[in-house]
């Protein structure tokens, strides 16, 4: 068993104070500084500074994010790539990420959403503005100081135009928010940006993401595709975020065209509204960042190796965002670039075409997990819950009036009852996996017979242990009865619920619980069939009491019980 490594007192001039989280490239913590503010210090792994080079590499990445600055980003605040543990301090923001307050607290609304999506823009272009693209703006790297977004993270941030960090083949950010040109294998650019911003104010807004649940490769498709969801978003934002998620980065609005539209209704309601955006080159690379502040930037020839990159000689497209607020414009989104503008670079986008079976893998997964695009299913009413209570306890009173008809016939069932269906459930799980990867095959069935002395073999360990516990719950209850002098009979009934219990409720019960729950949880859910289903179970238990009652406990097939009961 492998355990966490323990964190060190110090680094550098930092006192470690506690440990935050963990990222890919290495452990976060809070710290104190020499001047006693508090700060987060990522320590970071092996494998991202090994040799000299790698820690130059490092360095060249860190005094890029050095240059961000803004109220709206955890800048980077010191750092050390050559030290014995390579180190780099950020800002330290107190607060839930926005996935978590969103889900504690709600989504977002009415000016604080404004505000969010305003802040959350200015911040994503503060990094723009050093050069840098971030890559992996998402909920989880949004952090909220009061009703502010603090942008954090920049553990996939590179800079735009450096080459040798450049891995090929890497798909670096998450299934949901990733732009889908990346999708495509193409290089991140500042539209990449915006679709990550579009969906992230999206989840504030609804609670979900855009591109909704399921298997990763179904999200990415719908993304691939442009089948977002807003939810009940309305008016100007939503023909603003509807576009910013549009599959094609040349029909998104640019981030100084999102920042001129809601500067004016969130950070910077001084402006007018309506004011144009400031223009900018929209190829920005790390060189040019530079050469900026020497200067105007010279006109450099998109490089071959980018796609979709509008240059020089390529008509920039219209603004998209509306001009007038209150009452506001209607957002017209860009329709492509013009009939006459020059092709770009590198091989063209062809539309996606959903791989053989993609349809039949999201209704399948609609039917077994429910629309993808609905937020999770909410807590069962208690009245429901207790219904379902009511019905197991039932259940437990029938095996324990079948245990003290038949102790052993009973037991043998039950064992061999939990046997199976663990054994079914870790094969439909098997089973249901695969379709998941490569959708329904002929041969499924086939594969099933095949494997199922697998996974009858997979489900022993599990059934010893949760039919062992449960015995020894129904032998301590048995205990309890023998020490009151209760009857034969009574302490077989006894034991014998406590054990219907423990099965439900014990060690490894979930494989026993969950198929036996696609009955119990469905008719529990109103009165009528959850009254049948307790008469039911209910009668068997008084017929079973009837039978005892008249003949005795039966020790089939032996002629005895143990110890001369």
């Amino acid at each position: 068993m492998t355990t966490q490594p323990a964190a060190p007192s110090r680094v550098g001039d930092y006192t470690v104070l506690a440990r935050l989280g963990e990222g890919g490239m290495g452990i976060v913590h809070l710290a104190r500084a020499a001047d006693g503010r508090r700060v987060a210090l990522k320590v970071l792994r092996p494998h991202i500074v090994g040799d000299d080079e790698a820690r130059a590499r490092l360095g060249r990445e860190v005094s890029s994010l050095e240059r961000v600055r803004s109220p709206w980003v955890a800048e980077i605040l010191d750092a050390d790539p050559w030290a014995d543990v390579p180190y780099v301090v950020m800002r330290y923001v107190p607060g839930l990420s926005l996935h978590d307050q969103v889900r504690e607290e709600g989504p977002v609304d009415d000016r604080d959403l404004l505000w969010l999506a305003g802040c959350l823009a200015e911040g994503i272009g503060a990094v723009h503005a050093a050069g840098v693209l971030h890559r992996d703006v998402k909920p989880s790297n949004v952090l909220m100081e009061g009703r502010s977004p603090i942008l954090i993270d920049f553990g996939l941030a590179r800079l735009a135009e450096d080459p040798r960090l450049t891995h090929t083949g890497w798909l670096m950010g998450t299934p949901g928010y990733l732009a889908p040109e990346i999708l495509y294998g193409e290089d991140a650019t500042p539209a990449s940006d915006v679709h990550a911003w579009a969906a992230t104010v999206v989840y504030g807004a609804t609670g979900r993401a855009p591109y909704g649940r399921g298997p990763a490769m179904a999200i990415m498709d719908r993304a691939r595709r442009g089948e977002h969801d807003l939810g009940e978003l309305s008016g100007p934002l939503r023909d603003v975020l509807d576009a910013a998620l549009s599959p094609d980065p040349l029909a998104r609005p640019s981030l100084h065209e999102i920042l001129a539209w809601i500067r004016p209704l969130s950070t910077r309601p001084e402006l007018p509204q309506g004011t144009p955006p400031v223009e900018t080159p929209e190829d920005f690379t790390l060189p040019l960042a530079l050469a900026a502040q020497a200067g105007p930037p010279p006109r450099v020839a998109a490089p071959d190796d980018l796609t979709d990159r509008l240059t020089d000689d390529v008509p920039r497209p219209t603004s998209v965002l509306p001009t007038e607020v209150g009452p506001p414009a209607p957002f017209a989104p860009f329709a492509g670039p013009p009939p006459h503008a020059a092709p770009t670079v590198g091989p063209a986008v062809a539309p996606f075409a959903p791989p053989p079976g993609m349809a039949r893998l999201e209704q399948e997964w609609d039917q077994q997990w429910g629309d993808p695009f609905a937020p999770p299913p909410p807590k069962a009413p208690l009245a429901e819950r207790l219904r379902r209570a009511s019905a197991v306890g039932c259940a437990a009173v029938a095996v324990g009036a079948a245990t003290a008809a038949a102790p052993y016939v009973t037991a043998f069932l039950l064992v061999l009852a939990v046997w199976l269906l663990r054994a079914g459930s870790l094969a439909a799980s098997s089973v249901a996996g695969k379709r998941m990867v490569r959708g329904r095959k002929w041969h499924d069935g086939i594969g099933l017979a095949f494997s199922s002395p697998w996974h009858l073999l997979r489900a022993t360990t599990g059934t010893a242990v949760l039919t062992l516990w449960s015995a020894g719950i129904a032998a301590a209850v048995g205990l309890v009865c023998y020490a009151a002098a209760a009857s034969v009979a009574t302490t077989l009934f006894a034991g014998g619920t406590a054990f219907g219990v423990a099965l439900w409720t014990g060690i490894a019960a979930d494989r026993f619980r969950g198929p036996l729950s696609r009955i119990v949880n469905p008719l529990s859910r109103t009165a009528v069939p959850w009254l049948v289903l307790c008469g039911a179970l209910l009668a068997v238990a008084a017929f079973l009491g009837v039978a005892v009652a008249a003949g005795g406990v039966s020790w089939l097939p032996a002629d005895s019980g143990p110890f001369g009961l």
